[in-house]
């Protein structure tokens, strides 16, 4: 503008070892708070509009700036893709708090509630998706977000290719997927990200349609910059409320080849409880 309940002993040990690198210093509660507080002063009676990521299973909100919803995704074009580890939202099948994290959006978020088989979590000889944060691994869940724009957008590197010199205030919509990553089956990442022009427009065919009724709601830009201050970028979010579990090895194939230059997940926004930075859902 993101771990799983273990089937045995030995893969509860593996799990434990896969988290290490992002919840071995993870701050107090008043570090969170904090923010939080930061964040209600900084936009207080400035007008922000409401703000993401939020809880989707709670429909109250007390924004009152309004905004259209944006039209639907055949008549957007594809502006970019990215992912942030563990869900920014909370809700449907990702209400499992990671816990506080680093205080900059790393090892906080939403993990997928459910279980994974011990082949499931197997293992993996090589990392995936490293950066300074740590890497990727099987039961780890992602929050996918396909960010599309009403401007003339291009493929490119970062949300800037959402946006144009020649509308300044374009329509954003985002398709969010949550996922959860397993070793060696799964749904195929490439495909479910391929990107195909059609009638003009960048489009994202293969959008899974069988993870529940999107929750469609008045948001923001999100990603943990925006912890102590308001995201000034108007979104309409579709939040799908069930995970789908991807083939982490689709994930690193993606992360090798891709027009957006991503090769590892993002941090995430501290989840949104101000009722003045929320728009109701209706």
């Amino acid at each position: 503008m993101n771990k799983f309940l273990l089937v045995s002993a030995s893969t509860a040990m593996l799990g434990t070892l896969a988290l290490a690198d992002t919840t071995a210093h993870s701050v107090p509660d008043n570090v969170i708070d904090e923010q939080r507080s930061k964040l209600a002063a900084t936009t207080d009676g400035k007008g922000f509009g409401p703000q993401s990521p939020r809880d989707i299973d709670a429909n109250t909100g007390a924004n009152n700036r309004v905004f259209s919803t944006a039209p639907l995704l055949t008549q957007m074009t594809l502006c970019d893709i990215h992912f942030h580890e563990n869900a920014e939202h909370k809700g449907g099948e990702f209400t499992t708090y990671a816990g506080n994290g680093d205080g900059h959006g790393f090892g906080t978020g939403f993990k997928y509630d459910g279980e994974l088989t011990a082949a499931e979590l197997a293992p993996l000889d090589h990392k995936i998706g490293q950066s300074d944060h740590g890497d990727l691994v099987p039961g780890d869940t992602i929050e996918i977000h396909f960010v599309h724009s009403t401007a003339q957008a291009t493929l490119g590197p970062s949300l800037g290719t959402c946006l144009s010199d020649a509308i300044g205030n374009p329509q954003l919509r985002v398709e969010t997927v949550v996922a959860v990553l397993v070793n060696g089956s799964g749904t195929d990442f490439t495909k479910m990200a391929h990107i195909e022009e059609i009638d003009g427009l960048n489009q994202v065919p293969n959008l899974p349609t069988d993870l529940g009724t999107p929750v469609v709601y008045a948001g923001s830009t999100t990603g943990p910059s925006y912890n102590e201050k308001g995201s000034p970028f108007q979104v309409t979010w579709s939040v799908r409320p069930n995970v789908v579990k991807l083939d982490i090895h689709s994930v690193e194939a993606w992360m090798a080849d891709n027009p957006f230059e991503e090769d590892h997940a993002h941090g995430v926004r501290n989840l949104v409880l101000n009722p003045n930075l929320l728009s109701p859902i209706h």
